[in-house]
């Protein structure tokens, strides 16, 4: 048993600091926010992630994981402290260190025994060698800090079980010590452990997360050509996953990644090539790529419809994907605004995503349009004019194509996640847009020839 700290609550740090409690180990969580700790001790995850209340509660009860926004008393005398705080994203796209930095000087000036110091956060290759020169800096007391790094690799909406049954965990490391420190932590997990150099460790991390964000983009490329040359992107990708060289995963079309990782992590490492005078060509295109198809669905619905003014229109799922309230980067984000700011009524759904869309989008009037949260999702469809799916929530997939001819006064629908089967769609009478596949037309209403072949 080690006894662990970890800075910062958040889904890197708190995931990570209930899952060492799982498994035996004495964590303090340590967070500078004295509501959230309040919330934690009372039972209360600060962020929805499948599972982790639970864990933490049970954990909690059991006396092996605790709350504190005292960071001298929870660093003094820790075996292995864990930094899991955010690195946001800087206007120019680099990775904002300030949070690791104030992390890494209370560190120096707490320490009193030996202490191997663990960082999860994603951070740029070299990062983790300026901390351990920061800590010796600013080190009060004459003892043993060395620094590691030990990237995460979950998903949020599936976290616990992706710390719990890892496909491989990573550290990187510049001694045995550290080395033989982060191998016994870890032994209770019996995961594949892969160890390199820090550097190596902090590339993998950027390098595996931009693989699977260019495999999005990439998709999303070929969903829209398939549209255009009359094939259907789904099959096309059935057809790929046979492939062992290429697999089944991150091949689902649709309107593009967002979250907490992609978006950030291939906007730092463009930025950290361009630092050292190359270009990387293939991330900067899956950006771009990303960047436009955000919006595809408006682009279509635009060119569908003559004004959004004074419609009622449905929208269905806020945040950027499933099994979690997270919506940093949601295509919700890029394509609310756009639609209030043509005057549209919108009647918003999402089973756990609206309270925090409230807040940066209250109910009642916005901009031309205005916006209202509901709790079921027939509230939104009825008399609705059009409707968005942006999230392939359970509760919205399961909904029959039946319901959006019933309830809508147009049953007009713009699929972002390909949730449908288009023939489905047909025979219930719903005019279907989706991604990468023919869509449904009303009778009457001929194919436009004038196709933009970036948008359509």
């Amino acid at each position: 048993m080690f006894r662990i700290a970890v800075a910062g609550t958040g889904y890197v740090g708190l995931v990570a600091g209930v899952c060492f409690a799982e498994k035996g180990h004495l964590v303090t969580c340590v967070d500078m926010d004295e509501n959230k700790v309040a919330l934690m001790k009372a039972g209360v995850s600060p962020v929805y992630e499948a599972g982790l209340e639970e864990l933490m509660r049970k954990n909690y009860a059991e006396g092996r994981i605790s709350f504190t926004t005292d960071y001298k008393e929870a660093y003094r005398n820790s075996d292995a402290i864990f930094i899991g705080v955010g690195t946001p994203e800087q206007p120019d796209g680099s990775a904002n260190l300030t949070y690791i930095a104030t992390v890494a000087k209370q560190i120096a000036e707490s320490v009193e025994s030996d202490c191997l110091v663990v960082v999860k956060s994603t951070v740029p290759v070299g990062t983790n060698d300026k901390v351990e020169q920061f800590i010796q800096d600013f080190l009060i007391h004459d003892v043993r800090v060395e620094v590691a790094s030990n990237p995460e690799f979950l998903s949020q909406g599936s976290a616990v079980q992706d710390t719990l049954h890892a496909d491989r965990i990573i550290i990187g490391v510049e001694s045995k010590w550290a080395e033989e420190t982060l191998m016994r932590i870890y032994q209770p997990f019996h995961l594949p452990i892969v160890s390199v150099n820090r550097r190596s460790a902090e590339m993998i991390k950027y390098a595996a997360n931009n693989f699977l964000a260019l495999k999005i983009s990439y998709m999303n490329d070929i969903a829209n050509l398939c549209e255009l040359a009359g094939a259907d992107i789904q099959d096309v990708a059935r057809g790929m996953s046979y492939d062992e060289r290429i697999g089944s995963k991150f091949l689902n079309a649709g309107i593009g990644y967002g979250g907490s990782c992609f978006p950030k992590d291939t906007k730092a490492l463009e930025y950290i090539a361009r630092q050292k005078g190359y270009e990387l060509k293939t991330v900067k295109a899956a950006i771009d790529v990303n960047k436009e198809q955000k919006t595809l669905l408006y682009k279509k619905a635009s060119r569908r419809l003559i004004t959004f003014s004074g419609l009622k229109v449905a929208v269905l799922g806020l945040t950027f994907k499933p099994g979690t309230d997270d919506l940093r980067e949601a295509a919700s984000l890029a394509n609310i605004p756009l639609l209030l700011g043509q005057g549209a009524n919108l009647y918003a759904y999402d089973p756990v995503g609206m309270d925090n869309f409230a807040k940066a989008y209250p109910e009642g009037k916005n901009d031309k349009g205005s916006i209202t949260y509901v709790a079921q999702i027939e509230q939104a469809l009825e008399g609705a004019h059009v409707c968005f799916l942006f999230t392939e929530w359970g509760e919205i997939k399961a909904l029959p194509p039946e319901t959006y001819k019933r309830l809508m006064r147009t049953p007009l629908v713009f699929d972002g996640r390909n949730m449908y089967a288009v023939s489905q769609m047909q025979e219930a009478g719903v005019e279907y847009h989706s991604v990468g596949r023919k869509p449904t037309r009303k009778e009457g209403i001929k194919e436009s020839k004038n196709i933009d072949l970036q948008y359509s």
